[in-house]
């Protein structure tokens, strides 16, 4: 917020999330509410009430970005910034290694994205190379005293754990590993591109998709029947589950995902949605 108000001063709005689960969050809210008006800045509360329960950081995340997106619309803004930076990067890289993430999953935060669960709004973070602790001396500086979220070391939290191992390890590089997200970054771009490419290059009739994948490579086969379902299927399957029926598909069977049947029996794949069975409503005597 204080490097926005020397670059772009009266010309951005600021909205803090008070998640409603901690006691203290309303007033750190009213603290970031005095510190706007301290400034000029326009601020807004945007309270939720999450409530405790099983996998309450990724739940407040998605009420979160869904929250601000309505926000943005409703004020006409241009875009949502955060202050993600270097840290927040490194730690979400050595969480998706721990899964086994593709390389979509490894690229992390990127620079610019669409706000999730907007994809028509968009999502800035200018901060991805600065480091926490050069955050942290800026609001010294200014003077101000940063909220202390205790949630930031609760090793219940699998990030509070990372965060902690990162700050003790003698071999982890924290600025290395946010410079291998962003060349993971750069490698999904080049492979999304690529797909777009070749997917630009399939056959329509009607409705159905008719694809000679060749000797395609296997990711980015995917990356292209992902794009077939945008086209034709009824919902957005995982990952996985693109991967499961490119295999099966590669192994001439018929397999469907998504409402889209695929038939890899030919040298020419094949595609057709496929319509739900109809329910008789009747009754029956």
């Amino acid at each position: 917020m204080l490097l926005a108000q020397a670059v772009l001063p009266g010309r951005f709005a600021v909205a803090t999330v008070d998640h409603g689960l901690r006691a203290e969050s309303a007033m750190e809210a009213s603290l970031v509410g005095a510190l706007c008006a301290q400034h000029r800045i326009e601020h807004h509360v945007i309270r939720l009430e999450l409530g405790l329960g099983s996998a309450v950081q990724a739940r407040a995340r998605t009420a979160r970005y869904t929250a601000l997106g309505d926000w943005l619309k409703s004020e006409r803004l241009g875009a949502l910034v955060t202050a993600h930076h270097a840290d927040d990067q490194a730690e979400t890289l050595l969480m998706r290694l721990k899964r086994g993430a593709g390389v979509r999953g490894l690229a992390a935060m990127r620079p610019q994205a669409a706000v999730p669960g907007h994809n028509d709004q968009t999502l800035l973070r200018p901060l991805l190379g600065w480091r926490r602790s050069a955050l942290n001396e800026i609001t010294s500086r200014a003077g101000i005293k940063a909220a202390d979220d205790p949630s930031n070391r609760d090793f219940r939290y699998e990030r509070a754990r990372l965060r902690a191992d990162l700050a003790t390890s003698s071999w982890l590089d924290v600025a290395a590993l946010a410079k291998s997200a962003t060349h993971l970054a750069e490698a999904d771009f080049a492979l999304d591109w690529v797909a777009a490419r070749a997917f630009a290059e399939i056959r329509r009739e009607g409705d159905k998709i008719f694809w000679e994948p060749g000797q395609i490579p296997r990711v980015l086969g995917i990356r292209v029947l992902e794009r077939i379902v945008e086209t034709l299927g009824r919902s957005k399957p995982r990952g996985s589950e693109l991967a499961r029926w490119f295999d099966a598909l590669a192994a001439g069977k018929i397999a469907t995902l998504a409402s889209v049947r695929g038939n890899g029996a030919d040298r020419i794949w094949n595609f057709v949605t496929v319509m739900p069975p109809r329910i008789n409503h009747q009754s029956v005597s």
